[in-house]
Formats: C-alpha cells, sequence, structure tokens
C-alpha cells in the first residue's frame, strides 16, 4: 500500500521530539507540500524544519506552550498565515506529569487538561473551521494513550485529560461527517519515546536501562515504538485509510477487558 499525503498541509503538535517529530518527517517524505511544526523546544523545532525542508515540502517551526491560553489560536493563525490552509491536524503534544487522587493538585489539573484537552479541542476547532471555509475535506489524528480506558492510580489526572479527548474525536467525528472531516485517534501504549525516558530514568529514578527491564515482560518482548504510531498517523491522515473516522485504535500489546499476558 502506497501511503501518500500529496500537496497537503499538514499541522504537527508536539513535533520537536518523539511521536510528533516522527510524524512530520513522515508526511514530509510522503508528499506533503506544506509542515507546521510547534513545541517549546526552538533549537530543536527550528533544526528539525532546516532538516525536514525540500524543494518540494517547506516545513516551519513555531514555538508554543499548549498551556497558554492563546497558544491553540496562534499556532492555526500562523499555519494558515504561512500555507494558505490546514488539510490535516496531528495533536501529539502531551504533558505525562503523574497524580493520583491522593496527591492531584488544582494546579495540576488545569495543565494536563489544558495541554491534553483544551489545546486540541481548539486546534480542531480552528482547523475544522478552515475546511469548511474552503468547503475542503481534512483529516485529524489525534495521540491518545491506553490510559484512556482507565490508567494506573498514579496517572489518573492524565487518564481523565485523554479520555476527555478521546470523546472529543468521536464528536468532531460525528458532527463533520457530512463535511467529509475525518477525525481518528490512537490510543498509544507503552513507548520508550524521549519523554518517557526522561519521566522514568530521570523523574522516576528507575535509571537508563528501565526500558529494557520493562521490555523484557512485555508479551512481545519489546516496547512500542514512536515510529509505529507515527506510521498509523499517516495511515489515517492519508486517502488509503478510506471512509476510517471516529475510530479509537488501541496500539498495545493487550487486549482491553482480558487477562494480562506475559511473554512465553
Amino acid at each position: 500500500m502506497d501511503v501518500r499525503l500529496d500537496g497537503m498541509v499538514v499541522l504537527v503538535t508536539g513535533s520537536t521530539q518523539g511521536v510528533g517529530a516522527k510524524v512530520a518527517a513522515l508526511a514530509a517524505a510522503s508528499g506533503a507540500a506544506g509542515i507546521l511544526l510547534t513545541g517549546r523546544d526552538d533549537v530543536r523545532g527550528v533544526a528539525l524544519a532546516r532538516d525536514l525542508t525540500t524543494a518540494h515540502c517547506a516545513v516551519d517551526f513555531i514555538a508554543a506552550d499548549l498551556a497558554g491560553p492563546k497558544a491553540a489560536e496562534t499556532v492555526a493563525a500562523a499555519t494558515i498565515q504561512r500555507f494558505g490552509r490546514i488539510d490535516a491536524l496531528v495533536n501529539a503534544a502531551g504533558v505525562t506529569d503523574r497524580a493520583s487522587f491522593l496527591d492531584g493538585s488544582p494546579e495540576l489539573w488545569d495543565r494536563l487538561f489544558a495541554v491534553n484537552a483544551k489545546a486540541p479541542f481548539f486546534l480542531m476547532q480552528a482547523a475544522i473551521r478552515d475546511m469548511l471555509g474552503r468547503k475542503a475535506p481534512g483529516a485529524i489524528v489525534n495521540i491518545l494513550s491506553m490510559n484512556a480506558h482507565c490508567g494506573s492510580p498514579d496517572l489518573a489526572i492524565y487518564s481523565a485529560s485523554k479520555g476527555a479527548l478521546a470523546t472529543l474525536t468521536r464528536n468532531a467525528a460525528h458532527a463533520h461527517l457530512p463535511d467529509q472531516i475525518r477525525v481518528n485517534g490512537i490510543m498509544m501504549g507503552w513507548a520508550a519515546t524521549p519523554g518517557e525516558n526522561q519521566m522514568q530514568g530521570v523523574t522516576l529514578g528507575k535509571g537508563a536501562d528501565w526500558a529494557v527491564q520493562v521490555a523484557a515482560n512485555m508479551p512481545l518482548g519489546r516496547m512500542l515504538t514512536d515510529d509505529e504510531v507515527a506510521q498509523l498517523a499517516l495511515f489515517m491522515l492519508s486517502p488509503s485509510s478510506g471512509l476510517m473516522t471516529g475510530a479509537l485504535v488501541d496500539l498495545e500489546q493487550t487486549v482491553v477487558g482480558a487477562p494480562p499476558r506475559s511473554p512465553k
């Protein structure tokens, strides 16, 4: 199957590292005409935009912290100003700070929901408005989490924020079926992304080999990779995914509702 984004303008959040950066790279290699990268790291963002730019694909970067009240509006407006439109949106940015029912705070609740649910909502709003204004079809992919099904105790607020985005994904898909705007989500499993490496190895003090230990107890003997998530996201954005909309795809080595499995 030839998965292509020929001529499309793609906005990717959280795209200075991890899944977002992989999505941007695949989009550039798959025929996208323009890509707007956004994230908090100026140095990485500028460098990636330079590396991905080709004669056939223009790539720009805008620094933004999506926790800010006007960040989503600013990022969407910058995409339209630079490229004239938004054909596809990938909400890959996310905050994974830990908090349970016993230690969660209003401040952390507000930040997690601002980045993981509020910003994606208003980015989707801006993209959908642009698509409707041009009477053009479009595609949106939200990077969710398996934790949205429930989540571990120390991820109570994070899980709730991703659960909110899962509902918004299906709501947007249903609302804009007649407009040919497809909206799907990836329920991402445990992957050793740069952010997770920092969280597990440093913040939680599990050391540099934490991922090796986790992988040894996985049914397939390894963890999910950000490349695999990016490939699924590209498929969902592309015409190759056909009529798919409102889908929340579990991308992990578990079946929700079934007993956990260990390596043989």
